[in-house]
């Protein structure tokens, strides 16, 4: 018999450490269990995470736990990715999806609508250049899609479109997305989902109601989330903080200015 220790027996250790153990409480109460769980079982199930760090594991998703989000890979709210950086040593790094910033932006109880997705092929698009405003006119003719777009409105009525082509996107994903052009970048495996958080997370730094929870999402820094849109949020974006509770709603890449 081995007595070799494994991957998810030195993460077990990490999170049994009294230390690591405080802060999911203090920051999820009486759902940190559940948290610690879902962090075992996605552990448990990556072995390309398992490569990774436990403890740096622990420290990004605690992240999530921070944000009281639920990093169950299915649920699309946030993610723990492993990344090799260029010493070829995998470190993990905590990602927040769209349906993430949505369910972030949902909080705050300021939100009529809020909603992002693609726009597809025979869907026409119409700009009024002094108004701003953005209409979608016509039936899609295909899957295939032609673009992305981002739309909040307030209960103020305040209302505010954000669409970008394709190209853009992808021009936009170039220039600032330090994973790109990787084969397991999740712009290779999921492009649509990351296109439409890129212009659904440009959209609410400029314009999104900033709660202490969205400035954190907004301002994290990784390899999928440039430097460029935490700067564009400290100089240029919505400054009014509003503090909001929030409650677990579950178990559980790289935008720079606008286009």
């Amino acid at each position: 018999m081995s007595n070799a220790v494994t991957p998810i027996n030195r993460l077990k250790r990490v999170l049994d450490n009294g230390s690591v153990k405080n802060q999911f409480e203090n920051a999820l109460k009486e759902n940190a269990g559940a948290f610690v769980a879902s962090i075992i079982d996605l552990y448990n199930s990556d072995t390309y995470l398992q490569k990774c760090d436990p403890a740096s594991v622990a420290m990004e998703a605690l992240k999530a736990a921070t944000l009281k989000l639920p990093i169950n890979k299915q649920l699309g709210f946030a993610y723990i990715v492993p990344y090799k950086n260029k010493d070829g040593v995998s470190i993990p790094q905590f990602q927040i999806g769209y349906k993430g910033y949505i369910q972030l932006a949902m909080r705050t109880g300021q939100y009529r609508f809020i909603n992002a997705g693609p726009i597809f092929e025979g869907v026409d698009v119409e700009r009024n250049i002094l108004t701003g405003e953005i209409n979608f006119v016509g039936e899609p003719t295909s899957q295939t899609p032609k673009g992305y777009f981002a739309y909040i409105e307030l209960l103020n009525g305040f209302a505010k479109v954000l669409y970008a082509t394709k190209d853009e996107v992808i021009s936009h994903a170039k220039r600032y997305s330090k994973s790109f052009n990787r084969s397991s970048s999740a712009w290779k495996t999921n492009f649509d989902e990351m296109a439409t958080k890129t212009v659904l997370r440009l959209l609410l730094s400029k314009y999104g109601i900033m709660s202490t929870e969205m400035v954190t999402a907004l301002t994290s820094v990784d390899d999928d989330v440039d430097s460029e849109v935490a700067q564009e949020v400290s100089e240029e974006a919505n400054q009014t903080i509003i503090d909001v509770e929030a409650e677990v709603v579950g178990e559980a890449e790289e935008e720079g200015p606008g286009f």
